[in-house]
């Protein structure tokens, strides 16, 4: 896989062959004026003379994409273009489905975009909410997928630096989290993420089904307990304050943006569906590669947690 500069030009002037473009709503006008190739639906089959598809949008778009593109004999060329930062999946083999509410998960290399391009004006059509929320996702990977107990000492050395350069950044609207969140997701693809992540997984179906007007999905459930399961990691084990520590990573910076990208309304309506979904929540295969061991008694922590 390679990254193409953040320049259309370049897109454009590219022999692609035969090419289709997948695009979210939001964008659509944005990249009819710049890209050449015509808008397809995503919601039939790709057209059999398509050599390569073009994907702008979020990670559900992208995650799409990949399967679209990689399970049609023989398949096309896959260039994957974020309207969103948070998910990162331009730059990984995963593939997560929403499959009738629930979630399912796919890993194999074959999945991987061949190559990426970062749009970064596209970060203008973004609402400061959603923004917000996508730099809390970017960081649960990168944060999860440092602490992992899959984890290497080479990959932990390199999300360690990757984490000092998100502290850098504001949580809010800046393209250059297009770059980090990149990086994040592919670097928590080689070990894995932790109990943030199978809270989302769980709960994003049920919460937009009870709250259709609130705005759930995965990047705001990402934040929105990234700060309990930290808190939650660094009372139950040692071990999370040892491995900052040893990799040099600033425990109060993680706690203090932890905090801040916390929304206290919108975690007392999530932790009103937990208790029901516990189950679940620990059979997903991402909890039970959290960093410390997560039990049926664990919920408890989270119906006494004072986040004050």
């Amino acid at each position: 896989m390679t990254e193409l500069a953040g320049d259309t030009r370049r897109l454009r002037e590219t022999d692609l062959g035969t090419a289709g473009l997948w695009v979210t709503p939001s964008v659509r006008d944005r990249v009819r004026a710049v890209l050449p190739w015509p808008i397809l639906s995503p919601a039939e089959p790709l057209p059999a003379d398509v050599q390569t598809l073009v994907v702008v949008g979020g990670g559900n778009l992208i995650d799409r994409a990949k399967v679209a593109a990689r399970d049609r004999e023989p398949p096309v060329k896959l260039i994957a273009i974020p309207s969103i930062w948070g998910s990162g999946a331009e730059a990984s083999p995963i593939v997560v489905l929403d499959d009738a509410g629930k979630k399912t998960i796919r890993i194999d290399a074959r999945y991987l975009p061949d190559q990426y391009l970062f749009w970064p004006e596209l970060a203008d059509s973004i609402d400061p909410v959603r923004a917000r929320e996508a730099c809390g996702d970017a960081r649960a990977h990168a944060l999860e997928g440092f602490l992992s107990p899959l984890a290497g000492d080479e990959l932990r050395r390199e999300l360690a630096a990757l984490l000092g350069e998100m502290q850098s950044l504001p949580i809010a609207n800046d393209p250059r989290w297009f770059s980090l969140s990149a990086r994040a997701c592919a670097g928590q693809a080689r070990s894995s993420v932790g109990l943030v992540h199978g809270i989302a997984h769980v709960l994003e179906s049920v919460l937009r089904a009870r709250h259709p007007d609130a705005g759930w999905g995965h990047a705001r459930l990402c934040s929105t307990f990234l700060w309990p399961v930290m808190e939650f990691n660094r009372q139950a084990s040692d071990k999370w304050s040892t491995t900052l520590r040893r990799y040099e990573v600033d425990e109060k910076a993680v706690l203090a943006t932890a905090r801040q990208l916390f929304d206290a309304g919108a975690y007392r309506q999530a932790l009103a569906a937990l208790p029901e979904q516990w189950t679940a929540v620990l059979r997903d295969p991402c909890t039970r590669t959290n960093s410390v061991l997560v039990r049926p008694a664990s919920l408890d922590f989270f119906g006494s947690w004072n986040p004050s």
